[in-house]
């Protein structure tokens, strides 16, 4: 029998990586249950942020907190795994941005309105914490668009052209839709929604590739 000796520092990145794969499934996935669930919300008018009003809002400020942190360390091992490679210092520093960001945002509460939760008037006055969740958010954006532009460049130079293509795309994606949404473009939310899943299942699907290889 043959024996395969693995480092504590390669069972270490794929501990990390690992924490990148689940984080935007994850996120996805509790967001997508509630948005199709939660009496009221229409995901052609409200952001997923919304979700985290309400009665059960709780279970949408521990999922931005959980996928935040999962993220963050994840970004940790795609440091390790691309360490000396193109692109491999600025995209794991801009995916534990976008980590740090989605941490905030769960933290910062958005504020209830366009009529959700139910009652809730149509317009409503900004709170700090308001205000706060939307630059958290828009920073963790800003930040996971870099990081998959950059990805692309990693996959160029590495000579994956078809990863390459997809980092740009799942980047452009969440780029068009958030400008989209904050143009107050018809079923924006959904656009946003469309696009920030697409990115980040994207990093996901990057997490995993590197995985692969320790």
């Amino acid at each position: 029998m043959v024996s395969v000796a693995v480092s504590p520092r390669s069972l270490s990145t794929r501990s990390l990586l690992t924490c990148a794969v689940v984080a935007a499934p994850l996120w996805a996935a509790v967001s997508l249950a509630q948005a199709f669930t939660r009496e009221g919300f229409d995901l052609t008018r409200h952001p997923l942020s919304l979700l985290s009003t309400g009665s059960l809002g709780w279970l949408q400020i521990a999922n931005f907190i959980v996928a935040g942190v999962l993220t963050v360390l994840g970004a940790t091992g795609l440091r390790h795994a691309m360490h000396g490679a193109p692109g491999g210092r600025w995209a794991p520093r801009l995916l534990r941005v976008s980590g740090l960001g989605m941490i905030a945002a769960g933290v910062l509460v958005m504020d209830p309105g366009a009529g959700f939760p139910a009652g809730t008037p149509e317009t409503t006055t900004l709170s700090w914490h308001g205000i706060g969740h939307m630059a958290a958010g828009s920073i963790s954006f800003t930040a996971l668009i870099a990081a998959c532009y950059v990805l692309g460049h990693h996959f160029s130079r590495t000579g994956h052209r078809p990863h390459a293509i997809a980092s740009r795309v799942a980047g452009t994606a969440l780029l068009i839709g958030n400008v989209w949404a904050m143009t107050g473009g018809p079923w924006g939310s959904l656009t946003l929604a469309v696009g920030t899943i697409t990115a980040m299942l994207w990093t996901a699907a990057t997490a995993a590739h590197h995985r692969s290889a320790h």
